[in-house]
């Protein structure tokens, strides 16, 4: 491998090498601690994203109350239309990706922003249930196709470790939505139609002026596909397949802690209700400062498999513990519930590091976009089942349905290196593929 990749990114241009520029002052300091990627191809996509993901927050926290006390639609109704835009949205993954690895991800990046952006801005507009859906829709379209444009665009800019990259800016992510988050309590709180308006038109803004910044993002050349290859590697990949199925149950524990535990502190423990915040206020927190800490044991596709084997072991403990805390005194089960959250994080680190190394590893060079929406759908599946699998087993079956749900997350687990090994053989058999 050219051990000049880290310091000559796609594109050509050439970044301050190891003592000079980026080794003197306040810059220095932050990238020697890990707080600042090394080059400024890696600056210039991290703040493309971050920014991306204020507009996120904003949103999330803000647009359905926009929907049902600005515009005034029934909340029955703003639910379906999420629901069925983000489930829409997954059709646009593979293909966009197909288009990103034969034209290069950048620009089809920035495209989608563009079109996210315009999507957003025309929720003002909105008056009726399907100007509602059609919105909706082509915004869940446009962040289907980004995610599959930005994978092969993380994974070449973050080279020779896209892994650490990646989680790097998850951390930075995490910062930003909670950031768009509490702005948009702001706007909550001021509950007028104009503070909503500018809620919208601020997402919006925020996606342009991410578009904007990943044009400073070299351009990452496509690699061309071998020959003889298939149009649509992706969906003939048994393995990876079978992959993205396992990472949307393993994904299920993000709901977990936004949706399950919430209720079941309320409504089954005796512990206090402030500590539904604080659970996701000491999650959050962990996820900043361990992400990219707990990515540095993950660098290839095996160690990939043993972290996500040690996440579903540390999901049973986490579901376990948030079981334990139902029927015993109020500081007990406060006690006990932190040290599921813990466990809980501990689990949602290590399989997410394991996840972004394997969704790159067991991609072939050529087709990381088209794998990329393939891996995307499955998450964005779980999101969308989520809540109602834990609010029937976790919610309704009570103790014994947490039990059974840390058992499903254990298996998940266990059958992650089995398919790395799966994949390995594979593809030393078909290496076109």
């Amino acid at each position: 491998m050219d051990t000049t990749s880290q310091h000559r990114p796609p594109g050509g241009r050439t970044e301050p090498a190891a003592g000079t520029d980026a080794e003197r002052g306040l810059s220095a300091w932050l990238v020697a601690r890990g707080l600042l990627p090394e080059t400024g191809a890696k600056r210039a996509f991290a703040a493309a994203t971050f920014v991306n993901q204020i507009g996120k927050g904003l949103f999330i926290a803000g647009a359905a109350l926009f929907f049902t006390r600005s515009v005034g639609l029934p909340v029955a109704q703003v639910g379906f239309a999420l629901g069925a835009a983000a489930l829409i949205g997954l059709a646009a993954g593979i293909p966009v990706g197909y288009l990103a690895d034969r034209y290069g991800p950048r620009d089809v990046f920035r495209v989608t922003l563009f079109v996210q952006a315009l999507a957003v801005a025309g929720l003002v507009f909105v008056r009726s249930f399907p100007a509602l859906i059609a919105c909706l829709c082509v915004a869940e379209l446009a962040v289907s196709a980004g995610t599959a444009a930005r994978g092969p665009l993380t994974r070449a800019l973050g080279a020779p470790n896209p892994t650490r990259y990646r989680s790097y800016l998850r951390a930075l992510n995490n910062i930003a939505v909670g950031a768009g988050a509490l702005a948009a309590g702001v706007v909550v709180q001021l509950d007028t139609r104009t503070a909503y308006v500018c809620l919208i038109l601020g997402t919006a803004a925020a996606f342009l002026l991410s578009a904007a910044a990943s044009s400073l993002v070299p351009s990452v050349p496509p690699v061309a596909a071998p020959p003889g290859g298939s149009r649509w590697p992706a969906l003939k990949d048994k393995p990876y397949v079978a992959l993205t199925v396992l990472d949307g149950i393993m994904s299920i524990q993000n709901q977990v802690l936004i949706f399950a535990l919430p209720l079941w502190i309320i409504g089954h423990t005796e512990a206090p209700r402030w500590f539904v915040g604080a659970s996701v206020a000491v999650n959050t927190a962990l996820v900043v400062c361990l992400q990219v800490r707990v990515s540095r044991g993950v660098r290839d596709n095996a160690s990939a498999g043993r972290t996500a084997r040690r996440a579903g072991a540390a999901l049973l403990l986490s579901t376990g513990l948030i079981a334990a805390a139902g029927g015993v005194p109020g500081w007990v089960a406060l006690v006990v519930v932190v040290l599921g959250v813990v466990a809980l994080t501990v689990a949602e680190l290590w399989y997410t590091a394991a996840s972004f190394e394997l969704s790159f590893g067991l991609a072939p060079e050529h087709a990381q976009g088209q794998y990329s929406g393939l891996f995307a759908i499955g998450q964005g599946l779980s999101n969308a089942i989520g809540p109602p699998v834990l609010g029937l087993v976790c919610l309704g079956w009570g103790e014994p349905g947490w039990l059974a749900m840390g058992a499903l997350f254990l298996v998940a687990g266990q059958a992650v290196p089995l398919v790395v090994r799966w994949s390995d053989r594979t593809r030393s058999h078909d290496p076109v593929a």
